[in-house]
């Protein structure tokens, strides 16, 4: 049985030995869960975005003033570090109870929303943003205001959207998101942490694939943030784990033989001036040159040849490339195509990951026993268009992870989509392992040697 259905049972007993009258009516109605979890230190601290609100007055009084969305979207909070898994453990007990409590009301596709106008669906809003935290209990009724746009934002930060303030469709598909499934993300996601190994230093980085940010992680804290593009849909980026060893400035690139085979033999049938326009080379197995026009690129076979990029503003990898050796062979970069980092949906690359400003990463990277590796020597270095590979001399950990789902320090309860649809995948995976061993485990043979 899972924590989530030991949870749900445990939930469901309480509910009703506390209250059998209200507990159909939902969670704003409903009393607290009955674990807690512990609140944060600081004042300023957010309502835990994964708990029920109390239902009366002077519950609410005492309950510390939500952040702003701002605040939110500048936590020093990791998305993983040693204690992420028992939190989301915590978060999943939470969202059970409010599952067997009645979940949240479910905003009509069409309802229309606007800071100042009366709407017939304002409640069904505020209800619906307080019963997960968003929005602070003493605001249960009344016209979209600015407390409700800032619970709105908030809402929108911790779903990984553009914190306007506007109920858009994204948006409302996200409030409309049922709480079953937003503890499947849960229990996918410490499923997941539950089979990692990592060895968590002073200094390491995560990289959130379905978040499409990496963290800068030191005594705890992040001290930077970046977005990041990763792998698309149909050539996702892999979780692992690994430690960065070198920062490469001016790095070539050597194109993947599958890349070659398929997309530069594609283009190549369609623009023989191709390899020539982006600065790339054919060479043989000892690397020496090959006339691209001997090369059969009907692209009907495994590549015997390999394709390599000169470092230069045309190069994919751009001005700098993390080393971080790992059966995937994919790494960390800079990009020739920066603008990419302003779109919202950053799931574009074959697998590695493009770094937004990249050159500070480096300089964080290399500041702790290399101090003289700044950004402004980075700058200079990478500006004589000669490369140059620097090893670290502490190799630092890194993390690509998969959490739909995770709760920071401060309690906040955070949720991406399942870009490339594992969580459904992994929970059938566990499932049936579990049936296999529980059957396994009742056949009368097992039994008979187990006495």
């Amino acid at each position: 049985m899972t924590i989530i259905a030991v949870a749900t049972m445990l939930a469901t007993a309480s509910a009703y030995g506390q209250n059998t009258g209200t507990a159909g009516q939902g969670p704003a109605s409903a009393p607290a869960p009955a674990k807690q979890v512990p609140a944060a230190p600081s004042t300023a601290a957010a309502v835990p975005a994964h708990a029920a609100p109390q239902a009366k007055p002077a519950a609410a009084a005492s309950t510390p003033e939500l952040r702003s969305a701002a605040a939110l979207a500048l936590s020093h909070e990791p998305t993983y570090d040693e204690g992420t898994a028992q939190r989301i453990r915590e978060a999943a007990l939470s969202y059970s109870d409010l599952a067997v409590r009645g979940g949240w009301p479910a905003i009509p596709a069409d309802g229309k929303f606007a800071v100042g106008v009366q709407g017939p669906n304002d409640d069904l809003l505020r209800r619906r943003l307080l019963i997960t935290g968003d929005l602070a209990a003493d605001k249960a009724t009344g016209p979209y205001d600015d407390a409700v746009a800032e619970a709105v934002k908030r809402f929108q930060v911790r779903h990984g959207l553009a914190a306007t303030g506007t109920v858009t469709p994204r948006t409302l598909a996200a409030l409309n998101v049922p709480v079953q499934k937003r503890i499947k993300q849960l229990e996918a996601s410490l499923e997941r942490l539950q089979n990692m190994n990592f060895a968590f230093g002073q200094r390491y980085v995560v990289v959130n694939l379905p978040a499409t940010f990496a963290e800068a992680v030191e005594n705890d804290h992040v001290v930077r943030r970046y977005r990041v593009i990763v792998g698309k849909t149909e050539k996702p980026s892999p979780t692992l784990t690994a430690e960065i060893t070198s920062v490469n400035l001016n790095p070539t690139w050597t194109v993947p033989s599958s890349i070659a085979k398929t997309e530069i033999s594609a283009h190549m049938r369609k623009d023989p001036t191709y390899l020539a326009r982006l600065h790339m080379e054919v060479l043989d197995s000892h690397d020496a040159p090959i006339d691209p026009h001997s090369v059969d690129w009907s692209g009907t076979h495994t590549p015997n040849f390999t394709v390599r990029q000169q470092n230069g503003a045309w190069n994919a990898l751009g001005a700098v490339k993390i080393d971080m050796p790992n059966p995937y062979s994919v790494y960390m970069h800079d990009t020739n195509q920066r603008n990419l980092f302003s779109d919202d949906y950053r799931f574009d690359s074959h697998g590695c990951s493009r770094v937004d400003n990249v050159r500070d990463l480096a300089a964080w990277l290399l500041q702790e026993e290399m101090p003289k590796w700044n950004r402004a020597a980075i700058d200079a270095a990478i500006a004589t268009g000669e490369r140059l590979d620097i090893p670290l001399p502490k190799k630092v950990p890194v993390a690509w992870i998969y959490l739909t789902a995770w709760m920071t320090k401060d309690q906040t309860v955070q949720f991406r989509n399942d870009i490339y649809d594992q969580d459904e995948q992994l929970l059938e995976a566990t499932a049936e392992e579990a049936a296999f061993f529980n059957q396994a485990a009742n056949h009368p043979l097992t039994a008979h040697l187990a006495q």
